[in-house]
């Protein structure tokens, strides 16, 4: 099975159409979102996702009544700060990453075959002991440092369960 792995979003409409067509094309199954929506109306563009949207809330996502209404309307699932889950004998943690500490604790856990989390907007694949540690970047246009320099492009991952493989995919 196929999963999309996505987040900070940040308003970006135009990356996330992107994202969205990219997922349809991958018969994703599942789109899970590690937070950082911003504005509740960002839900609204996964109603054209042919899958189901997962997520959590993240630090810049304080309309949190706008976000669950937008979710329930699309039939997807918006849990709190973290979720929990099993897909494909996968057991899954999702947490945006606020906290560095909190995100090293989790996948240091070894209660979960992969984390993801985001916030960092910089993309990450660790394997730690027996957990698969994913962060997709962001999947914003990124604008750049003092230096001039874009850190990041916008990204997403698509993940295959049955094999345990992922790529991630420019947006």
């Amino acid at each position: 099975m196929n999963i999309g792995i996505i987040s900070d979003t940040h308003d970006d409409l135009l990356r996330l159409k992107s994202a969205i067509k990219i997922f349809n094309e991958r018969k994703v199954k599942y789109v899970l979102h590690a937070g950082d929506y911003v504005f509740p109306g960002v839900v609204k563009e996964f109603k054209h996702l042919n899958g189901k949207l997962i997520g959590v809330l993240g630090n810049n996502d304080g309309e949190k009544l706008g976000l669950l209404k937008n979710f329930q309307e699309i039939g997807g699932i918006l849990h709190g700060e973290f979720c929990k889950l099993e897909l494909d004998n996968l057991k899954i943690a999702i947490y945006h990453g606020t906290s560095n500490e909190l995100t090293e604790s989790i996948i240091s856990s070894q209660l979960y075959d992969l984390v993801i989390h985001g916030h960092t907007h910089k993309k990450r694949d660790d394997k730690i002991q027996d957990v698969l540690v994913l962060n997709p970047g962001c999947a914003h246009e990124e604008f750049p440092n003092i230096e001039g320099e874009i850190e990041t492009e916008p990204s997403i991952i698509i993940l295959d369960t049955t094999k345990i493989s992922y790529e991630f995919i420019k947006i």
